[in-house]
């Protein structure tokens, strides 16, 4: 999600203080031959954090201090979804996932932008997204992207014992949930499939502060970058009736 340079429309809905946005059509990333538009709105102000509450549960992600849901023309494609965490339970392959893993140091913090998460985010567009848009951001629109933020935001890094930076996440700590806004990894690491342990970490890190949820942004069922989301189970799904169980296979 970009700044503020694709909105070109404005309309109010439901509260007369707060301005929702659409913005321009662009090539969709995940499906080909579609465009995206999204729906957006600023989280700036001393409400900042409740609206971006309600927001959440109504579907919405963040980016910087803008909050968005996709207002695609003739497409429904992105389901908003959560994972249950009460309902959760790991597989086979996810413990065996855990298991590779044990040997890393996990640093929770504020959100901070530093060098080396700045290389390993570079490397990681570059093997798994070149030519995206993400691919070309310099530092400052890195640090921008994880600084940038009016809510309770956090960096958490994985490192080896040798102290090498091989994954990161940043995420959101919402009154009644964990999400995930963006995570890279050390495209050389796949033996370990740091994407997958980066959220089963999340799910336990909610499980101990007792939290119901953890959101994972948008799954698309036809588009191959989303697939991972649906090896979690059970996962709610956000439809015209509210969050419900969802079968994302």
């Amino acid at each position: 999600m970009n700044d503020q340079a694709n909105v070109r429309t404005r309309h109010q809905l439901r509260r007369p203080d707060r301005f929702f946005f659409g913005t321009r059509a662009m090539p969709c990333p995940y499906l080909p031959d579609r465009v995206e538009r999204k729906v957006v709105t600023d989280l700036s102000g001393p409400d900042a954090a409740d609206l971006y509450e309600r927001l959440s549960r109504a579907g919405f992600r963040r980016s910087h201090s803008l909050a968005y849901r996709p207002a695609c023309p003739g497409c429904e494609a992105c389901v908003p979804v959560r994972i249950p965490v009460a309902e959760f339970a790991a597989s086979a392959s996810f413990a065996r996932i855990a298991k590779s893993n044990i040997d890393l140091a996990v640093h929770d913090s504020p959100a901070h932008a530093t060098i080396d998460q700045f290389r390993l985010f570079t490397r990681y567009q570059r093997s798994r997204h070149a030519g995206g848009e993400m691919s070309g951001m310099t530092y400052d629109d890195y640090r921008a992207m994880v600084e940038e933020t009016p809510v309770h935001s956090r960096m958490i890094e994985y490192q080896t014992r040798e102290g090498s930076l091989v994954a990161a996440m940043l995420a959101d700590r919402l009154a009644d949930s964990l999400s995930a806004v963006y995570s890279f990894f050390d495209p050389s690491e796949s033996r370990r499939s740091l994407g997958i342990y980066m959220v089963l970490w999340l799910i336990e890190r909610a499980r101990e502060e007792k939290l119901p949820y953890v959101y994972l942004g948008y799954w698309i069922a036809d588009s191959r970058k989303m697939s991972y989301k649906s090896r979690f189970r059970p996962m709610e799904g956000l439809g015209p009736n509210g969050w419900a169980a969802i079968d994302a296979t």
